[in-house]
């Protein structure tokens, strides 16, 4: 038996082709979601959208070919991606359809060949996360993730002026479309499934392929800094991923926190700090570096720490004596998130593989690093010893 499936475009029959027009008009039956299914009422239609209960409506006919009419295009976060696996044995012949995306970019009189697209409807995603590391982002919207509420997260990141484009019932007559910012979206109303383009001039992105920012691109005091070398490994041990959230404990300088927003391009750092000199060094850094996905806690931990989110990953430069009860709370926050220490005392690498053995995480790699850098001295070059370093890492076992 032969299988339609057909992108209907936006769900205004307008918007398809003259071939997938006519595959829908040459079925026998039409099988998809009850608004597509309304524009062919004297069409015999069966309301389904689980590619499961599509497959068994399907199944149950006895005559094709059968339709399954789908929203947009069928290659563009279809439905069909699922159904295919389940139509093995039948004759299945696939029709585009006109994506949103396509749609809403012509309506904006803009190119998409170089957007970002993602979808929010009915999937977690982390929407802002996305917008703040890409220049061009379009959103499929809905369910827990409506425009509005995107716009309100980048606000809160920091991103309430970047361009933002709305569009809901697209093709309708009651169409809409509104651009501004994303401060003056946030405090708009739109339909549930809308669609949003956010431009973001200045995303997240690393200068280079590797961790190992130069010493001296930072601001600097008389406040400690993780240095370059030792930094570089730290970070590597943290293994991050793009969407994580990383608390920087002890942050001073902010160089750790500097790299690991770098490395989280769709995430959050969040650098808890207790001295004022400090604070005042990371807030210039982060203004320096143009990182909106790093947010600055002043404040002594753990105590700073309660109300943060939990972090998939926590660097410890400095602990104030506080180290187990801040471990304690992160792993509470979340059982298996990874640690990374650096001590640079006997006491400390005690203190830390202490706390390692009585909070039960995992096995802790240690690693001791001394690194010699060359000075000038007149015509020579002399070699500077750096203190060594211990750098600690381990996961919780949750």
């Amino acid at each position: 038996m032969k299988v339609n499936l057909i992108g209907v475009g936006l769900g205004n029959p307008d918007t398809m082709t003259v071939a997938a027009r006519q595959a829908a008009e040459d079925c026998t039956v039409l099988i998809g979601a009850k608004r597509l299914l309304e524009g062919w009422p004297g069409k015999p239609g069966i309301a389904a959208i689980a590619a499961a209960d599509i497959a068994a409506a399907i199944a149950a006919q006895e005559t094709g070919p059968v339709g399954v009419v789908l929203s947009g295009d069928v290659g563009f976060y279809s439905g069909a991606k699922n159904l295919y696996p389940l139509l093995a044995g039948y004759e299945v012949a696939v029709f585009p359809g006109l994506s949103s995306l396509a749609y809403f970019c012509a309506r904006l009189h803009t190119p998409w060949e170089d957007v970002h697209p993602a979808s929010a409807h009915g999937r977690a995603l982390n929407a802002a996360g996305e917008i703040q590391s890409h220049k061009r982002t379009f959103l499929l919207t809905g369910g827990k993730t409506k425009a509005e509420d995107i716009c309100k997260e980048l606000c809160q990141r920091g991103l309430g002026g970047i361009r933002v484009s709305v569009g809901e019932k697209l093709s309708y007559p009651a169409e809409r479309i509104v651009t501004g910012t994303a401060a003056e979206l946030s405090a708009m109303r739109f339909d549930d499934l809308s669609v949003l383009l956010a431009e973001n001039p200045a995303p997240i992105v690393r200068p280079c392929n590797a961790p190992g920012l130069h010493d001296g691109l930072f601001a600097r005091g008389e406040v400690p800094m993780t240095k370059e070398e030792v930094r570089t490994l730290a970070v590597c041990k943290l293994r991050l991923k793009p969407d994580h959230v990383l608390w920087d404990v002890g942050a001073g300088t902010g160089s750790v926190s500097v790299e690991g927003a770098y490395a989280v391009p769709a995430g959050r750092v969040f650098a808890i700090e207790r001295k004022d000199e400090a604070v005042a060094l990371l807030r210039a850094n982060k203004a320096k570096f143009g990182l909106t996905n790093l947010e600055i806690i002043p404040g002594e931990a753990p105590a700073a720490l309660a109300e943060l989110p939990a972090p998939d990953r926590v660097f410890l430069g400095g602990t104030a004596g506080r180290m187990e009860d801040i471990i304690g709370l992160a792993l509470d926050k979340n059982p298996a998130v990874r640690l990374v220490l650096t001590c640079v005392t006997v006491e400390t690498i005690a203190e830390a593989l202490r706390c390692f053995q009585t909070l039960a995480l995992g096995e802790p790699d240690i690693v001791q690093i001394a690194a010699t850098r060359t000075r000038k001295a007149g015509p020579y070059h002399l070699m500077d010893a750096q203190n060594p370093v211990w750098i600690v890492s381990g996961e919780g076992k949750g």
